[in-house]
């Protein structure tokens, strides 16, 4: 692919809600933990590899304490982009029971299966969500024509799940269900949007290492879900 730009998809550090379970997708939402903070001060280090070029944030405060270490390390301007927010829960917001987390995560499996036409309860169905996604990644690609530019997008479990599971070339269709990605985990893609991405990895675990990790959160729109169970 010519000009293809690499994308660190991070999804943000625990939250409140994060701990106990709950749908918590409106605005301008809970901040971060202490293990949160200590997730996104592990950052820096953790991609010190990485020559980012640009930070983009939701407009999501999570997003925003977030990426401050690493913006902070390299004197990065964060971007706020307000399509990179979580997938909204609509009726199902602050909810923590099964029947609730069930049915968000059958709306995200219809999209997944190419039902795009699918609505969140009182929210938005697929088209909505992959255009103000899209929108906002279009953006940022405009502002970096350099090539093989790397940028890093601090977003949302739910919301870096289902794009790349509908967007990437290489993934299966209901790959949004099957794969976590716990607080500060980091998807990496490439490409373009002209050529189309390919998921190049999928680091499901926080990514400044285990320490960081909270197995006994129940975490609802990072986890793997098995709608069989049901």
């Amino acid at each position: 692919m010519l000009e293809a730009m690499r994308i660190l998809f991070i999804r943000h550090g625990q939250t409140p809600a994060n701990v106990a379970g709950i749908l918590a997708t409106d605005h301008p939402g809970p901040g971060l933990t202490e293990l949160g903070e200590q997730q996104a001060a592990a950052l820096p280090n953790a991609l010190a590899p990485e020559r980012v070029h640009g930070i983009y944030v939701s407009t999501l405060v999570r997003t925003h304490a977030t990426a401050a270490p690493l913006a902070a390390a390299r004197r990065l301007d964060p971007v706020i982009e307000d399509g990179l927010h979580e997938i909204e829960a609509g009726e199902l917001e602050g909810r923590r029971d099964r029947e609730a987390v069930m049915q968000y995560f059958g709306t995200l499996n219809q999209w997944g299966l190419g039902n795009l036409g699918a609505a969140m309860p009182g929210a938005g169905d697929g088209f909505a969500f992959f255009d103000r996604y899209n929108r906002s990644l279009d953006r940022i690609i405009e502002r970096h024509p350099e090539p093989d530019a790397t940028v890093a997008v601090v977003s949302h479990g739910a919301a870096i799940r289902v794009w790349c599971g509908g967007s990437a070339l290489n993934v299966d269709p209901d790959f949004a269900v099957r794969n976590d990605l716990e607080n500060t985990g980091v998807v990496v893609v490439e490409g373009s949007r002209r050529d189309g991405f390919v998921v190049e990895s999928w680091m499901n675990r926080p990514i400044g290492g285990r320490r960081l990790a909270d197995p006994a959160a129940a975490d609802p729109t990072g986890e793997s879900f098995d709608l069989a169970d049901g």
